[in-house]
């Protein structure tokens, strides 16, 4: 397994990759919707605006620009404030400056030659995103010893300092003669996710045998620690929680023997695409259950306030389209307007039995395998599954995600590498043997 970690390197998961537009915390909101409908893990990095747009930037000028990830849970629950509700002209135009929790562990800027083995490290800790500059002297694809990289050892740097998970990885590359390509893509980068990273490893299943069909309870991936709220709480609750990783809430109900059964998620995959103002207001004003069970289209008819929507477009699934400028229009709420019902759905109801589409919580048991659970994240574009018992698939037990996955498929001996050893004596025992 150590030589899937160790024989590739960030620079084989960029092939293909477009190259990063950066997104400006001067932006609105409503870009921002626009924005993250596009992106990978349901968030974008938002950065500051050059001071000098026509100085070259070295790494660590790039590294202080970056201020933060923006979700759809962070755009929700801006909007589900009240004065963002009474003027949503006014929220929509507001800068995501005053939305982004500032966080700038979630980035690293890496060389193209890092080893996967130092970049899954970084991912374990904390770091959502890998920032890796395009380089004319980077061919695409690894060799078999890519601790070689274009003839030169590839040398960790600063590795006392741990603490900051500082793994970046220096390499010598030689001089191009290209002097005027070098310059035009000094400046270009592209941005790999944790999913991309993920996408990649379940391509290597065989190297990575027998963990991925090893359960996720014997890997220790299994995650206790997870955020929920009871359903009858107002469904406002979640805006006070907003966990780092994974950004989701489960939503349970109390079972008898004391334990929780899992109904439902607030989490930022599920309102990656949905229709923002009504998730907005949903989580205003109703129940934690509410929101995610769904209101009876005919009470809300009778009981349910309206509410205005800027825009006079509205796509499939939901989704508002927010390209144009609209007339402020009423509308009754319903949580078909959420996006997490099908249109062809029949009458909503509370019954859990109803089809709930996009709403249902993508659940898995304690004995599912690592390679099912990875299958299911990327199948389904999601960040996390919660876990549940095996006799009972109701019962709540914990939460698996992106930095769980990479911390089973690393934890073995043999993927271990520490980051002081020197990768002179490590390519040596690897030819020898």
């Amino acid at each position: 397994m150590a030589s899937v970690f160790i024989h590739h390197v960030v620079g084989d998961l960029t092939v293909g990759k477009p190259e990063l537009v950066e997104f400006l915390e001067t932006d609105t909101v409503e870009s921002a919707i626009r924005a993250i409908g596009e992106s990978t893990e349901g968030g974008i990095p938002v950065w500051k605006r050059r001071s000098h747009l026509g100085m070259v930037e070295n790494s660590e000028m790039r590294q202080q620009r970056f201020v933060g990830i923006l979700d759809s849970l962070d755009i929700v629950a801006f909007l589900s404030r009240s004065e963002c509700l009474q003027d949503q002209e006014k929220a929509m135009k507001t800068s995501v400056s005053e939305v982004v929790v500032p966080n700038h562990s979630l980035l690293r800027l890496v060389d193209p030659g890092t080893r996967l083995i130092d970049a899954l490290e970084m991912m374990k800790h904390g770091v959502k995103r890998l920032l890796v500059p395009k380089s004319v002297v980077w061919k695409g694809m690894s060799k078999r010893f890519s601790i070689l990289y274009n003839g030169k050892w590839l040398k960790n740097i600063d590795t006392s300092n741990s603490s900051n998970n500082n793994l970046l990885i220096n390499t010598n590359r030689p001089s191009s003669s290209n002097s005027t390509a070098t310059t035009s893509l000094k400046d270009k980068f592209c941005c790999l996710s944790r999913e991309d990273v993920i996408r990649f490893l379940i391509g290597c299943l065989g190297a990575l045998a027998p963990l991925p069909l090893s359960s996720i309870s014997s890997l220790g991936a299994i995650n206790p620690n997870y955020y929920s709220i009871e359903a009858s709480l107002p469904a406002t609750e979640v805006t006070q929680k907003r966990p780092e990783d994974p950004r989701a809430v489960a939503i349970v109900e109390p079972s008898p023997e004391g334990q929780y059964k899992i109904i439902g998620e607030i989490s930022a995959s599920k309102l990656w695409k949905c229709d923002y103002v009504a998730a907005a207001w949903a989580l205003a004003n109703l129940s934690a259950g509410q929101f995610v069970m769904g209101v009876e289209d005919n009470v809300s008819l009778r009981t349910l306030p309206e509410f205005q929507v800027n825009s006079t477009a509205t796509g499939n699934n939901g989704v508002v389209n927010w390209g144009g400028v609209g007339s402020n229009r009423p509308k009754k709420f319903s949580s078909r307007s959420v996006g997490f019902f099908s249109n062809k759905s029949p009458s909503l109801s509370p019954s859990r039995s109803m089809y709930r589409g996009r709403s249902a919580p993508l659940t898995c048991k304690v004995t599912s395998s690592l390679a099912a659970v990875m299958a299911q994240m990327l199948s389904h574009r999601a960040t996390h599954v919660w876990v549940t018992e095996e006799e009972n698939e109701e019962i709540l037990v914990g939460v698996v995600g992106y930095s769980d996955i990479l911390a089973a498929v690393t934890k073995s001996p043999a993927s271990s590498i520490p980051p002081n050893q020197s990768v002179e004596t490590l390519a040596t025992t690897e030819i020898q043997s």
